[in-house]
């Protein structure tokens, strides 16, 4: 039997100290990084506890009669360790729908953790989720991931965009200076897509501010001109890109190109993976191909986020 509790800004250090001895977790799921739109979302996380030791958590809101998990983050879905067991994880799947029935939830929606952000194997979840739920696949987003063991070439046209960098004197800086890198981001999304970043300026600071360690920005530079920047997320074996933008002048010099070769074969030849991020929109019925060929070109290839839901 669990014991299931809500969490309270109370339980921060605990949740926290999980999180971070957890197979499956990363620094998006502290709460100094969760909490930070606090304001946007009803937070309902869930912290289980059997024979008085917190077995796993689940990062939540709710909005309505559904349960989230969660749409404020990239992903969610069940946090665990290595004594989580799948029996344990059954029961549990079992017990947590029985608690949100009674809590008047009649609807989850569920993003677990991708693999590659996994330290050890962590889909427990996965099977109750068929077995137990009866839950379907309602959202599919394809990221394209590059193996960084595997040393792959990229595509000729990346090679060639590469060299034209490094000959006309593109500068790669990794420093702290968002605001230089922050109008060219909002200034593209604007004029392509008619959108905004999810972070503003100041929550991008913020965030960094707690992070220094796991959120890193690149910039490009032309002469002293900014050309291009890059915000990754380092999560354990994942280099993640976040956000990555570029003035026209940029993108005909390759700046995008001298960032990727800095971060990944001079400063981060150790992590595992390197997630480009996703080509999709509308829940992944329509998809860039464009945007997906450009990450191919770096030899990157699809690793798929899912969205679960099943009823109450």
């Amino acid at each position: 039997m669990f014991e299931i509790r809500r969490y309270t800004p109370a339980d921060a250090d605990a949740w926290n100290a999980y999180v971070a001895t957890s197979k499956n977790g990363t620094f998006l799921f502290n709460r100094r990084y969760m909490d930070y739109h606090a304001d946007r979302f009803t937070d309902h996380s869930l912290m289980f506890y059997t024979d008085g030791c917190l077995h796993s958590l689940l990062p939540a809101h709710i909005d309505g009669s559904t349960l989230y998990s969660h749409l404020g983050l990239t992903y969610g879905g069940l946090i665990t360790n290595m004594h989580t067991t799948a029996v344990s994880v059954i029961q549990l799947f079992r017990e947590l729908n029985e608690w949100l029935r009674h809590a008047g939830i009649t609807r989850v929606v569920y993003k677990p953790v991708p693999w590659i952000y996994h330290q050890q194997p962590a889909e427990e979840d996965l099977y109750p989720l068929f077995w137990i739920c009866n839950a379907k696949v309602t959202a599919r987003t394809i990221a394209s991931v590059y193996f960084m063991q595997k040393h792959l070439r990229w595509r000729k046209g990346r090679r060639d965009q590469l060299h034209r960098a490094l000959r006309c004197g593109i500068e790669v800086v990794r420093e702290n200076n968002f605001r230089t890198f922050w109008p060219i981001l909002e200034n593209n999304l604007e004029n392509r897509f008619g959108a905004h970043p999810v972070h503003t300026l100041e929550e991008m600071e913020l965030l960094h501010s707690r992070f220094p360690d796991n959120i890193i920005l690149y910039n490009a530079y032309m002469e002293g001109r900014p050309v291009a920047g890059y915000v990754f997320y380092l999560t354990g074996q994942v280099l993640r890109g976040q956000y990555c933008s570029a003035t026209p002048e940029g993108k005909h010099l390759g700046a995008m190109d001298a960032i990727y070769d800095k971060a990944l074969f001079h400063d981060f030849t150790d992590v595992q993976y390197v997630d480009f991020g996703g080509s999709t929109t509308h829940n992944g019925a329509i998809l860039n191909e464009g945007l997906i060929a450009q990450k191919e070109g770096f030899s990157a290839r699809a690793v798929c986020y899912d969205t679960y839901e099943w009823e109450l």
